[in-house]
């Protein structure tokens, strides 16, 4: 099937208007970003990365392998949609080779030293799993929620049930920390795992830039800092089996990616079959808005991986998926999982890369329940 796609070339002196077919795999995926409003050519070189038209991405005819295309359609689509959204970025996204080596797409002062907010609490879970893979902690042991623990507002569940005081396990909090980014739960992982303590397992595993800020309260800690470039190395890590155990990371990667996990970023533009593809975390404090996470192909392959990073984003005061840096990851989201199917596309489906030890992780399966 053939589709019509107007081509905005900004490269040449004068900005010319070009009606052009594309080809079959230049239309993968146009309708799960037709959905938000976009249309999307997938298959060819990119030439220019704005438009007035958010998502859309400006492409030629291109001879290009399926992974530079790729590389070349999520820089793309990162600079129109960052740019249009406002704020300072500082971002890092790499697509895996097919031996699973991670190649840059974008690389937006990856070593700054950025504020964290909410995806730090990855590290803090981090810091947990490692504890347990030591035999030191385990999912299953409990700790006591109270209600000097409480934090009144912000955001998660505990402050909403009045259910306190009571107790929960380890790993029930850490699923509450990572899907709605509770904050008590910071501090019930703050309970089995000292901000200093905490810094200093991060330290020990090549993360010295994300580390979280400890108060008086040597169980307690403000979220802290990263780089771009370290929290999608720890992401990396992850998948390479090199962070965590092989069981911490089954359950990191399944908190993450499950149906209740962040949606107003970028997956909130997709079908739940591919929402389980992403793996992934945001943040939001004050002009602050953050999201870091890994995809994967349809068999689990991890094959693109972002940390993005805005600060000073106009509208500061709107947390919800309408703030511009929000509705930006909206749109590059479902380009970006284009992107896999490209890589992917190129290369035996279904094979691990064996050459970095990574494997793949395939998706729990999910079936709604109606009780019973």
């Amino acid at each position: 099937m053939l589709f019509l796609f107007e081509m905005l070339i900004k490269d040449s002196p004068k900005e010319t208007t070009v009606t052009s077919q594309l080809n079959r795999r230049s239309v993968l995926g146009l309708s799960t970003v037709a959905a938000a409003g976009t249309v999307l050519g997938l298959g060819a070189a990119v030439l220019a990365s704005a438009s007035k038209t958010p998502g859309t991405v400006l492409l030629a005819a291109s001879t290009q392998t399926p992974l530079d295309e790729a590389k070349d359609t999520v820089a793309a689509i990162y600079r129109a949609e960052s740019k249009r959204a406002g704020g300072t970025w500082h971002s890092f996204i790499s697509v895996a080779d097919p031996g699973g080596t991670p190649l840059p797409a974008v690389d937006a002062g990856s070593g700054t030293v950025v504020t964290a907010n909410s995806v730090n609490k990855i590290a803090v879970a981090t810091a947990v799993l490692d504890k347990i893979d030591r035999g030191l902690l385990s999912l299953s042991q409990t700790v006591d929620v109270t209600a000097d623990i409480i934090i009144a507002d912000g955001d998660g569940v505990f402050r909403l049930d009045g259910a306190y005081p009571s107790s929960i396990t380890l790993g029930h909090a850490m699923a509450a920390l990572l899907t709605v980014s509770d904050d008590t739960a910071v501090r019930l992982c703050g309970l089995v795992c000292p901000a200093a303590e905490l810094n200093q397992i991060l330290v020990s595993k090549g993360f010295p830039n994300t580390q979280v800020v400890p108060v008086a309260n040597p169980n307690r800690f403000y979220l802290g800092s990263t780089t771009p470039m370290e929290m999608h190395n720890l992401l990396r890590a992850l998948v390479n089996g090199t962070l965590l155990s092989a069981s911490s990371t089954s359950y990191l990667l399944n908190v993450l990616r499950s149906p209740i996990a962040f949606t107003d970023g970028i997956r909130r533009v997709m079908s739940s079959g591919d929402r389980a593809r992403v793996a992934t975390k945001a943040g939001w404090f004050a002009a602050g808005r953050e999201e870091a996470g890994i995809m994967f192909d349809t068999v689990g392959n991890p094959l693109l991986t972002y940390a993005l990073f805005a600060d000073n984003v106009p509208g500061a005061s709107d947390f919800g998926a309408t703030n511009p840096a929000v509705q930006a990851r909206s749109v590059m989201g479902p380009v970006f999982l284009r992107a896999v199917d490209m890589i992917a596309s190129g290369t035996a489906g279904g094979t691990r890369h064996a050459a970095s030890g990574t494997r793949a992780f395939p998706a729990l399966p999910y079936h709604p329940s109606n009780g019973g």
